[in-house]
C-alpha cells in the first residue's frame, strides 16, 4: 500500500514538473464524488445498494494536447441490504452480520486518456487499468427450529473470504468528463464511468467475494405456516453451492479542475501562423521517433533495442509491433547517433545533426533497416487436450542437417522465437519432465526471404498418463527395408529424452503395415521395425527392460483399407505408422 502510494505521488510530481514546459500539453488536477450504481451480480446476489465514490485525477497531456496519460484513485462504498428475520411455524430463518454490512473499495489506475475541445466545451475520455483494495461483509445466514429434542440450528449461507475480510484484485475502469472551462485555467465537469474487478487472484490469493449457500428445494419452499421437522426436508445438504462475485458498479458524479500553465483565452480553434513566421521560427527542441524495418520485406519490425546517443542523451528501447521504438521528447538541436540490435545483427548507424532540426514539423521521424538473411520462426506450445498456450515450456530446435541444435522455454503466453538459417529443413520439439509432444518438421526450403520474415508453429503438448498412446509422426522406413534413416533417428531422439527425462517410464514401441502384400511378411516387416526401433533407443543408453518391441503388421489398420479394397495411396499412409504405448509412468 506505502509503495503504491509513494509511486503515485512520483508520477503526479513528475507530471507537474512537466507541465510547467511550455511547449507540452495541459497538465490537469482535479475532485470529483457522485453516486455509485451496482450492476448484475455485484447487485442480485447480496442485495447491494446504490452508494457514493470520491476521489482525484491527474492527467499528462502530450504536445498535440489531444492523447495523454493519467492517474485515478477514488473510494468506493456500497452498502447491502440487511436481511430481516423470517418466521415460520416452529421457528425462523436469520442472518447474523459480523462485520459491517458493506462493501469498501480503494481503487488506483493508470491509463491514457484523450480530449476534445470545442470554445470552452471539452470532452474528455479515458480507461485505466490498476489495482482494486476490497474490503468484503461476512455474514451467516441459518435455520432454528424447535421440535421434541430441542432448538436445532443449521447455517444454509456463509461467507468464506479471507478471515480479514479484505483482498486485493486487478481492476479496469472507463468513461467520459463533460467539461465546461469557467476559465482557461478553471472548469467544472460531470461524469461517468464503468468499474470492475478483473481476474479470480491477485498473487497466490483470491480476489473475489465468495460465499456458499445451500440449494432450497423448490418442491417443498418454508412458509410462514411450515412445521419444519427436518432442514434436510427443505434443503439440499449433499453439495453446497460456491458463489463468486465481481465489482461491478455504473459512476456518476460531478466535480471540479484546475488546468496547470494556461494563460490564454480558450478559443476553438488555434490561430494558425503564416508562413514566412513558420519559416523563420526556430525550434529549440523537437521529439525524435525511430522506426525499425526489417530491410528485405521491408515491414515493421518488433523486438530491437533501439540504442540512441548525444546531446546529454543516453536512451534505449524495445520497438514495438509497429516497429516504433519509445518517442524521446523535447531533445536539444545537436549531433545524435541511431544504432539497432536483435539477435546479434547491427542496423548501420544513423547520425542526426543540427540540420535535422529544422522545420515548422515538431517530430523528427526517422526509418531504420535492419537486414538479417534468417527466417524467423514464432511458435507456441498448447496443451494437446483443451488447446490453451502452455507457458514455461522446454523447447529444442535441431537442424536436420548439422544436428546442432538449441533451447528456449516459452514465455509467459506460451510463445517461442528461434533464428531459422535459409534453405535448410529443422525440428521441434517440446523437453519437459512429465510430458511429450511431436517431433515437428519445419523447414525453409523454397521461402523467398523478399517475401516472407515470419514462420508459425504450433506445438503441441501432452502429459505422459499410463495407457496414453500417440502415433509418432515423421518416421518413415524405405520400401521394404527396417533400417534406421537419419531423418527417422531424428524422431526417435525426442523418444530417447522423453525416457531420460522419465526414469519410470516404460513404453511399447509398435509398428504397423498396410494391408498391400502377404499377411505374414507384413507381421515379420511390422517386427523387424519395431525390433530396430528399440535398437536404436537401447543404444542411446536407454535400458532395454523399459521397452517392449511389437510388430502388429496390418492387424490393426485405423480405416477400413483391408485387402481387396480400393484405396488411395493417403488412407494406406494412414496404417503405415509407429506408436507408442505407455505400459507403466509412476
Amino acid at each position: 500500500m506505502k509503495r503504491l502510494l509513494l509511486a503515485l505521488m512520483l508520477i503526479g510530481f513528475t507530471f507537474l514538473a512537466q507541465a510547467q514546459r511550455k511547449e507540452h500539453g495541459d497538465f490537469q488536477i482535479g475532485i470529483f464524488g457522485g453516486a455509485s450504481t451496482p450492476l448484475n451480480k455485484y447487485k442480485s446476489y447480496t442485495d447491494t445498494q446504490i452508494g457514493y465514490h470520491g476521489g482525484l485525477f491527474m492527467d499528462k497531456y502530450f504536445s498535440s494536447n489531444t492523447w495523454g496519460i493519467g492517474i485515478d484513485a477514488r473510494y468506493m462504498f456500497n452498502a447491502i441490504a440487511k436481511r430481516d428475520t423470517f418466521h415460520f411455524e416452529n421457528g425462523y430463518l436469520s442472518t447474523d452480520y459480523l462485520n459491517k454490512a458493506r462493501f469498501q473499495d480503494l481503487v488506483f489506475t493508470l491509463g491514457p486518456s484523450y480530449k476534445y475541445s470545442n470554445n470552452k466545451f471539452q470532452l474528455e475520455a479515458y480507461l485505466r487499468g490498476g489495482i482494486m483494495m476490497q474490503s468484503f461483509p461476512e455474514y451467516v445466514s441459518s435455520i432454528t427450529y424447535r421440535d421434541a429434542r430441542g432448538e436445532t440450528t443449521h447455517a444454509i449461507e456463509k461467507t468464506i473470504n479471507d478471515p480479514s475480510n479484505k483482498a486485493n484484485s486487478w481492476v479496469g475502469l472507463g468513461g467520459f468528463r463533460f467539461n465546461y472551462m469557467f476559465t482557461p485555467n478553471f472548469g467544472a465537469f460531470a461524469h461517468i464511468d464503468y468499474v470492475q474487478s478483473l481476474g479470480t487472484k491477485f498473487g497466490n490469493k483470491p480476489s473475489r467475494f465468495v460465499s456458499e449457500r445451500l440449494e432450497e428445494i423448490n418442491a417443498n419452499p418454508i412458509e410462514s405456516t411450515t412445521t419444519v421437522k427436518d432442514y434436510a426436508d427443505h434443503y439440499r445438504t449433499e453439495a453446497k453451492t460456491i458463489e463468486y462475485t465481481v465489482h461491478q458498479t455504473l459512476n456518476t458524479g460531478l466535480g471540479i479542475k484546475y488546468v496547470f500553465g494556461k494563460t490564454s483565452k480558450v478559443t476553438d480553434k488555434p490561430v494558425s501562423p503564416k508562413y514566412d513566421e513558420i519559416i523563420n521560427t526556430k525550434v529549440d527542441a523537437k521529439d525524435l521517433q525511430i522506426v525499425v524495418k526489417d530491410k528485405q520485406t521491408n515491414m515493421a519490425l518488433s523486438g530491437v533495442t533501439v540504442s540512441i546517443e548525444g546531446q546529454e542523451v543516453e536512451e534505449r528501447s524495445i520497438s514495438d509491433a509497429n516497429g516504433q521504438a519509445s518517442k524521446l521528447e523535447n531533445i536539444k538541436p545537436g549531433n545524435y547517433t541511431v544504432l539497432g540490435e536483435k539477435n546479434g545483427v547491427k542496423t548501420p548507424i544513423l547520425h542526426l545533426s543540427e540540420i535535422d532540426f529544422k522545420g515548422n514539423s515538431k517530430v523528427i521521424f526517422r526509418e531504420i533497416y535492419h537486414d538479417d538473411p534468417r527466417f524467423t520462426l514464432i511458435g507456441e506450445t498448447f496443451d494437446c487436450n483443451i488447446e490453451r498456450n502452455l507457458s514455461g515450456i522446454n523447447t529444442v530446435l535441431t537442424n536436420s542437417e548439422t544436428r546442432e541444435n538449441m533451447s528456449q522455454i516459452s514465455d509467459t503466453e506460451g510463445k517461442f522465437i528461434y533464428q531459422l538459417n535459409a534453405q535448410s529443413d529443422f525440428t521441434v520439439v517440446a523437453n519437459q519432465q512429465g510430458r511429450y509432444s511431436q517431433t515437428e518438421l519445419v523447414s525453409t526450403k523454397g521461402l523467398d526471404r523478399s517475401k516472407t520474415l515470419y514462420v508459425t508453429l504450433k506445438l503441441g503438448v501432452c502429459d505422459l498418463q499410463n495407457n496414453a498412446a500417440f502415433v509418432l509422426k515423421n518416421i518413415l522406413y524405405d520400401f521394404d527395408k527396417s533400417n534406421i534413416r537419419p531423418d527417422a533417428a531424428l524422431v526417435l531422439d525426442n523418444v530417447v529424452s522423453i525416457m531420460k527425462q522419465n526414469p519410470t517410464l516404460k513404453i511399447e514401441l509398435s509398428s504397423h503395415t498396410d494391408s498391400r502384400g502377404n499377411d505374414d511378411y507384413n507381421m515379420k516387416l511390422s517386427q523387424r521395425r519395431a525390433d530396430a526401433a528399440v535398437a536404436y533407443i537401447v543404444s542411446k543408453g536407454i535400458n532395454r527392460s523399459r521397452l517392449v518391441a511389437k510388430g502388429y503388421g496390418e492387424s490393426r489398420l485405423v480405416n477400413n483399407c483391408g485387402n481387396g479394397i480400393d484405396c488411395s495411396e493417403e488412407q494406406h499412409q494412414e496404417n503405415r505408422r509407429t506408436e507408442i504405448k505407455v505400459l507403466e509412468y509412476n
